[in-house]
């Protein structure tokens, strides 16, 4: 299987055994990545949860894999994103997932139903 993009939303799914979670095969899971910007928002969620910062890090660290770095050819594609996406509210964080599928000409993960309706030149699986 190719890769996969996981936005931080199907993280914190898997972590928290919410419905939608059994999707996410271990075929899929490893072969996952995720973007620095979302881990640092997987981390913020922990944290708002009331998790110590440091357990929320090594909890955020769900993949076996070290997070992609936002590269300045992904901030260039995020910041063209907001032209499909400003009309779905889509956060940097968002834009930031969907440029990592893009650049990786890859699958996202996501449990946000308003990305279905997206066009962004990847296959977007939403999860519930």
């Amino acid at each position: 299987m190719s890769r996969a993009v996981l936005d931080a939303s199907v993280v914190l799914a898997v972590l928290f055994e919410e419905r939608g979670a059994e999707k996410m095969t271990d075929e899929i899971m490893d072969s996952a990545v995720i973007s620095a910007v979302n881990l640092a928002e997987v981390q913020s969620q922990l944290v708002k949860m009331g998790h110590p910062p440091e357990n929320a890090w090594s909890d955020a660290h769900l993949l076996e894999t070290d997070p992609e770095p936002f590269t300045a050819d992904q901030a260039k594609i995020a910041g063209s994103l907001i032209a499909e996406t400003a009309k779905y509210g889509l956060s940097l964080g968002d834009r930031s997932c969907l440029a990592l599928a893009v650049a990786l000409n890859a699958p996202v993960y996501t449990t946000e139903q308003v990305w279905k309706d997206l066009k962004v030149g990847v296959p977007i699986h939403v999860i519930r």
